[in-house]
């Protein structure tokens, strides 16, 4: 269950419901399978699965971290096969009625098409895992994809009723900070490490340059920057705690966790309980998760003041 990537969101003004109320609401918009017609679907599901017990939401009460996991399904219907089946489809009615199909025909044949292959299209299923950090009005969700960490966002708000959040902001802005600590080693915090891959672009085009293994303090690089390229994304780590690759928008990627925290979570007994198991995880994985996101703050020159409403209201 450890995360690997993480989008940050800022909860503003919202009322804490107890774990029991919060678990209770979780059910009534729990995952169910999808229906003939249903092309996709998003609820939530168990973090631990079926060996878990079902549970849709667990709590460390006394850090007041919280997991709960939503699990996306969608009937992958290529849109060249739905084109293939409306070709054939109007090659037939044209040849048999010895007359053009219309436009305004074509739209509902494809519509009956999709209708028709829809049930026999395969699902695609994934589980997406979010963290909140109930003290701190905090929430990370662990997608790749920012629309996807919308998607949970906006089931969450739907199941309690009122969400109000933002995108995790910061006084300096990603693109500039790490600009800032490539081009000059003095200027970088005295916990952060610089890693071996980035993502260079150029002002007013879309060049681009990626570079992976590369030593990231070579004259070849200060020479790039010098040109007025501007690091979009950098390799980072956070000694004892994780790696990732910080990115312009503030989402954390291809994260690490710490070597001693793995192994310490490798060694706690849990008797082979998928809930203990995940419970552990957790504990540690959260902990960390809060600390790093502190120091990444801290390192951007602290949070940004929120002037606005911004997405995501009730």
């Amino acid at each position: 269950m450890w995360f690997k990537h993480l989008h940050l969101y800022r909860l503003h003004g919202m009322q804490l419901l107890s774990p029991e109320q919060t678990a209770e609401l979780l059910a009534e918009h729990a995952s169910k399978p999808l229906g003939n017609a249903d092309a996709r679907r998003i609820g939530w599901s168990a973090p631990a699965g079926r060996l878990g017990g079902g549970q849709l939401l667990h709590t460390l009460q006394n850090d007041g971290h919280r997991l709960i996991s939503a699990l996306r399904q969608e009937r992958l219907l290529p849109a060249s096969v739905v084109a293939e089946e409306v070709v054939d489809k109007v090659a037939e009615i044209e040849a048999t009625e010895a007359r053009k199909v219309t436009r305004k025909e074509k739209t509902a044949l494809k519509e009956q098409v999709t209708e028709e292959l829809l049930p026999r299209a395969f699902v695609r299923s994934q589980k997406i895992d979010l963290w909140w950090d109930t003290e701190r009005n905090l929430i990370g969700v662990n997608t790749s994809s920012r629309s996807r960490a919308e998607d949970v966002l906006d089931l969450l708000r739907e199941t309690l009723g009122s969400l109000k959040v933002t995108p995790l902001a910061t006084q300096t802005l990603p693109v500039r900070a790490m600009t800032t600590w490539l081009g000059n080693t003095v200027s970088r915090p005295a916990d952060l490490q610089i890693g071996d891959s980035v993502v260079l672009k150029a002002k007013g085009d879309d060049g681009v340059l990626r570079g992976r293994q590369v030593d990231l303090d070579s004259d070849e690089m200060q020479q790039l920057l010098e040109s007025g390229r501007q690091a979009t994304q950098l390799a980072l780590n956070i000694e004892g705690q994780l790696s990732f690759t910080l990115h312009d928008d503030l989402a954390l990627k291809s994260i690490r966790f710490g070597d001693a925290l793995i192994e310490e979570a490798d060694a706690t007994d849990d008797g082979d309980d998928a809930l203990a198991r995940l419970e552990t995880d957790f504990v540690l994985m959260a902990g960390s998760l809060r600390d790093s996101v502190e120091r990444i703050i801290e390192w951007l020159g602290g949070e940004a003041k929120r002037n606005s409403e911004g997405n995501g209201n009730a």
